[in-house]
Order: structure tokens, then sequence, then C-alpha cells
């Protein structure tokens, strides 16, 4: 039997990131990855420390601290520097040297911290409050400026100005959820970026749904999502969302065709296509000649097949870093089956670019605003500890509505 075990169109890419990335895992000991760190004297380990720090800890902070100090002292090791303690010096050089491959002011801000915290948790002197590494580092920020790239956002009727009286246009989420279709993939997309939107999860957030989580609201068609650890919660007090009944009901039929009872609500969905095959009329034995290889299976005839699709759900959650992939597959699907008929070719590569986990969040963001919501009523809505993000993403669309684009608006 002929069988294709990859995906065609556009979900082929998201299978392959599916495959290639790992589930989600404890990290691995971080006391270890310190015994390896290139010192200048001896250091001892508080190892209770290093303990108590990674059970108060996230995995992914403890990851992005491992992964950080292993390239700060991987660095050192090339350039003969001392690791641990390090000099302001070297830590300032270090910065330098990344700044110089590329590294913006924020992951800047980042590598200095995880240095300073290795530091801190080994009772050493921390080299980063030096001046010489405030100075380089304030020399850099002042070369290349502080603002970050954002993700490009996924509103729910695209770039309008009234969410409720416009017309959908350019790259909408309500085109994307119709073009979604009924299969297995489909419905588990649909499911996933409905979820998205409405509450506004971050990647490692998403994943972390289960079907325990969601729980009656007043609404009887909605359901109240409980969000029992977020990037801004490490403690887990806990938030709650709102899932509107568009993605109630899409959760429904997704959880309903995958025979999802319990666990993890998102799940890996792979996809195995068998070639249809034609009916085989069995051969006489006399017309097998010697020449072949003699096989009595020859002499039997075989029925047509017809071409078939099997699903395999996974058991666990899919990983953070499927869930950028598995939007740009949603859009290059719609765009492919002409729900995004505003858009061109050149305009669907340059917007999928910007496309990542988080461009659902910064599009309900930036709808909030778009609807009048203020600060305080989007903070609460996306759990922002601080009002910095939530401008920031609304800054193009504060300039459009502030005092000088209304002004334009009237003069033409």
């Amino acid at each position: 039997m002929s069988t294709e075990t990859a995906r065609e169109g556009p979900e082929t890419a998201v299978a392959a990131a599916e495959a290639a990335l790992p589930a989600v895992t404890a990290p691995s000991d971080l006391g270890w990855t310190i015994v390896q760190m290139r010192a200048g004297e001896r250091i001892v380990i508080n190892e209770a420390l290093i303990a108590a720090y990674q059970r108060a800890s996230s995995p992914h902070s403890i990851r992005a601290l491992k992964s950080d100090i292993e390239a700060f002292d991987a660095w050192c090791r090339r350039t003969n520097r001392i690791s641990l303690p390090a000099a302001a010096e070297t830590v300032a050089d270090y910065l330098d040297a990344r700044a110089g491959k590329g590294s913006k002011p924020a992951s800047l801000g980042r590598y200095k911290a995880s240095i300073a915290k290795i530091h801190q948790l080994l009772d050493l002197k921390d080299p980063t409050p030096a001046p010489l590494v405030k100075i380089r580092l304030a020399a850099v920020r002042r070369e290349k400026g502080i603002a970050q790239k954002q993700a490009r956002p996924l509103r729910f009727k695209g770039p309008v100005k009234d969410v409720e009286r416009d017309k959908a246009r350019g790259l909408n989420i309500r085109a994307l959820l119709e073009s979604c279709p009924d299969d297995l993939t489909g419905l588990r997309d649909r499911a996933l970026l409905s979820a998205a939107y409405d509450s506004g999860l971050r990647a490692s957030e998403l994943v972390a749904v289960e079907l325990e989580h969601l729980e009656e609201a007043i609404d009887p068609d909605a359901r109240l999502l409980q969000i029992r650890r977020s990037k801004g919660d490490q403690e887990g007090e806990g938030a709650t969302a709102y899932l509107s009944p568009r993605t109630v009901a899409a959760i429904a039929a997704w959880t309903e065709a995958a025979e999802i009872k319990a666990g993890p609500l998102f799940r890996r969905v792979q996809v195995r296509r068998y070639k249809a095959r034609a009916a085989v009329r069995g051969r006489s034995i006399d017309s097998i000649s010697g020449r072949e290889t003699w096989d009595l299976r020859k002499t039997l005839s075989k029925p047509a097949v017809k071409a078939r699709v099997e699903y395999d759900i996974g058991s666990v959650a899919l990983h953070p870093g499927s869930i950028g992939p598995i939007f740009r597959s949603i859009i290059q699907r719609a765009f492919d089956l002409g729900a995004l008929p505003d858009l061109t070719a050149e305009d669907l590569a340059r917007l999928l670019k910007g496309i990542s986990a988080h461009s659902t969040r910064i599009g309900l963001n930036q709808d909030l605003f778009a609807s009048g919501e203020d600060l305080a009523g989007i903070m609460d809505a996306l759990r922002w500890k601080s009002p910095r993000m939530p401008l920031a993403y609304n800054r193009n669309l504060a300039a459009e509505q502030g005092a000088a684009g209304r002004l334009m608006a009237k003069i033409g």
C-alpha cells in the first residue's frame, strides 16, 4: 500500500514544526550548569538555595537563565575571560559583543539580568551595577533605540476604525475562522485561534489550557476560562478570561470530534493520507516467467482501494513554539481559498513575516482600544501588570485617533 505521511497544503509546515518540537519538560538541574562555568576562584554552591530558586521559578525562566549563562560562559572561554565571578569590564565587553552581532537593547537587558542573577544565587559580588556596565549599555540604547519590533496584530475585523459597524477587511480573524475546514485539523485550528483571540493568552498559557479549566458563565452559551498561572503570575494566584459563544461552539466541535474528555485542550493532529489503489487482476501461474521472482501472491486478485485520510490525536498539549506556525498556516490556507480578497500575494508574504503567537493578544488589545475601552479595562482584560506594553501596542491606533488624526480627517 502506498502512503503519504506528509501533509499537503499549508499544514505541512505546521506538521514539521509540531514534530520537531519536544513536549514541555522540567528543566535540567541549574546547579550542573553552574559547575561547568569557568571560575577564577573556588565557588561554593548553596544547593538548597538553587533548588529553592528552581521551585519558585517557571520552567521557561530557568531555561532562559541557563541559556543566557551558557552563552556568556562560552564567550568568556573564547576570549580567555573569567565568568565567575565576572569583572565589570568582562560584562560590558560581552554586552558590546552581543550588540555588535545584532542583539537588541531588550535582549541585552535580559543577558545583564541573567548574569546578575547567577552572581546573586552564588553570593558573589554582582558586576552589573558598575558604572562601566551601565554607561556602555546606555550607549547601545542611544545608538539603537529601545523600541521593540512588535508582532503584527490579528484583529477580529482587521484594520478597521469602528469595530462594531465597519465591515471586515484585510487580514482579519473572522475570515480566518470561516475558512477553517471541518476536518480534525481545521476544527482544532478554529478552536485554537478563537480561544487565543478571546482570552489574549500567551502561547505558553494557551497550550496549558485543559478542559477542566472551563466553567459555566452567566450566559449559558459562553464559558469562563480559569487561568491557573501566567507570565505575570508566577505564584499561581490565578485569573479568569471570558470565552464567547463563538469560541465555546468551536471548542465543543473540536473536543467531540477528537473525543477529548479531559486533559490538554489543544493537541497535535497527525494526518496520514492513503492514495487510491486500482483493482489488480490475478495472473495465471503459466504467465509467471522464470525471469521473475516466484510468488504465488501474484495469482491473487486485489480489490480497488479508495483514497482515505486517517488522523492521530496526541495525548499531550501542543508545544508553545507550534502556535505561531499554526497561525501562519491558517492565514495561508484562508488566502489560498480566496477568503482574503483584498490582499495580494506580496501583501500576504509581508504580513506573514510579522505573525507570531503574540498576534492575537496584540489584536485583542487594539480592538479593545478601538472600541473605546479605557486603559484600566484593557489592563484588567489582558492581565497586564504595567501600562507600558498595552500603551506601546496601541501607539499606532492612538496616533490615528488622536487630536492630529481627528483634525486631518476633518480638513481632508
